[in-house]
């Protein structure tokens, strides 16, 4: 894709964070932009920042994680711009603690939202933006903790390594039937969001918010401050985000320092030696 100008970019999870950062970078690119979440208040918050900026929005809550709210989303994005060409399967949660002692119900909201949210995307719209045969890209968010491991974030991280996973195959199938549509994959490290707050959006059939036993699952929450992450703004991630894009891209790596662990973390499997313990 050579211009953004006038293309249609959907976004999931635009009520805040890394979400509403892709929202106000494709508007400043001249795109018209679909946005959705499951936060109305936020939601709403975005369309009017966007419009302010001049930007042509449409706002349409959903639920990521309940397919026919998807579709309902792709149906209102096709009938009023005809076709999508970027579409950013971005809405995230976030579940830390000792991993046995998650509940079931943890483990499936992270995965409803973190791994079925990304394969709804793909169902709802990936088939009408082929049918259009215009260029296009899919990008689903995964984080670093797709690619390494750590402690006290096992929903989060195994609904992370599926969507890695998911990417990678999903680019080789598009990639043999010779498809102008790629795929690419988001895996940011610390970017400043509200991700360690994702409990105040919990559905109440996911039961109540998880507790902490131990003092090193407090400490380890002690990276948060008022709920908002430390690190990259979402709009310095944007503007790396379509840039890595424009050169076709589709490792997105908005922080390299990962990559010392990744390779440690190789070098055990190829070792087949126990793997190296991450000190947050």
């Amino acid at each position: 894709m050579h211009s953004y100008e006038d293309k249609v970019a959907v976004i999931t999870g635009a009520a805040s964070g890394i979400g509403r950062g892709l929202a106000t970078k494709a508007a400043a690119l001249g795109m018209r932009v679909v946005i959705t979440d499951i936060d109305a208040p936020g939601l709403k918050h975005t369309e009017e920042a966007l419009r302010e900026q001049g930007g042509t929005v449409l706002a349409v809550q959903s639920d990521v994680a309940d397919y026919d709210s998807v579709r309902t989303l792709a149906d209102a994005a096709f009938d009023r711009f005809g076709n999508v060409n970027l579409l950013f399967n971005n809405a995230g949660v976030l579940i830390d603690g000792i991993s046995w002692e998650r509940s079931v119900e943890d483990w499936r909201w992270s995965f409803d939202v973190n791994v079925m949210g990304v394969i709804h995307g793909m169902k709802a719209f990936l088939p009408r933006m082929l049918a259009s045969g215009e260029d296009g890209v899919v990008v689903n968010t995964a984080s670093q903790a797709g690619l390494i491991v750590g402690q006290f974030l096992g929903p989060y991280t195994a609904s992370k390594h599926a969507v890695v996973g998911i990417t990678e195959t999903l680019n080789a199938e598009l990639n043999i039937l010779g498809a102008k549509i790629r795929a690419a994959v988001l895996c940011p490290g610390e970017v400043a969001t509200k991700i360690w707050d994702s409990e105040r959006l919990r559905p109440t059939q996911y039961g109540e918010k998880p507790r902490f036993s131990t003092p090193d699952e407090a400490g380890f929450r002690a990276v948060v401050s008022g709920g908002v992450a430390q690190g990259m703004s979402p709009d310095q991630l944007a503007d790396f985000v379509f840039e890595a894009l424009t050169q076709r891209k589709f490792w997105l790596f908005p922080h390299q320092n990962f990559k010392p662990v990744f390779t440690a973390r190789y070098e055990s499997i190829m070792n087949e030696t126990p793997p190296r313990v991450i000190k947050f």
